[in-house]
């Protein structure tokens, strides 16, 4: 089973996230993860835009999923989002990239984008991680 798979498979039980909220991971890699989010209705806020909170969701997923990919229990101890623009296409893109890797904190930058090119969210997260196997 490949990385993507795996991680497909551990985080099928973050039900918020992956039944409740609707978030895809397409791609995993080392220190690295892509998920999408197709926008409907339930996403959306009084002003007709995507709810801060889903587009954090899509973010603290997608970091999870990087940070967990080396085996090493993962947990998010700050995360700082960082609202650039409003979604305007239909799809949301989130791709985790690792700044900093050590041996008990790692730090992660998130973008979110649409299927335009829009920057919707820039996120910052620092993890602790556990001397427990992940994935």
């Amino acid at each position: 089973m490949d990385l993507t798979e795996k991680a497909k498979e551990f985080f099928k039980a973050d039900i918020y996230a992956v039944e409740t909220t609707g978030i895809e991971i397409l791609e995993v890699k080392p220190n690295y993860a892509k998920c999408r989010l197709y926008i409907s209705p339930k996403h959306l806020n009084a002003a007709n835009t995507v709810m801060g909170g889903a587009i954090f969701t899509l973010a603290d997923l997608t970091f999870a999923v990087a940070a967990n990919s080396c085996g090493i229990m993962t947990q998010s101890l700050t995360s700082q989002i960082a609202f650039l623009s409003v979604a305007k296409g239909q799809i949301l893109f989130a791709e985790a990239t690792c700044v900093k890797g050590g041996k008990s904190t790692c730090y992660f930058i998130v973008d979110v984008t649409d299927e335009l090119g829009t920057k919707v969210a820039s996120v910052s997260a620092t993890g602790f991680r556990k001397a427990c196997k992940a994935m």
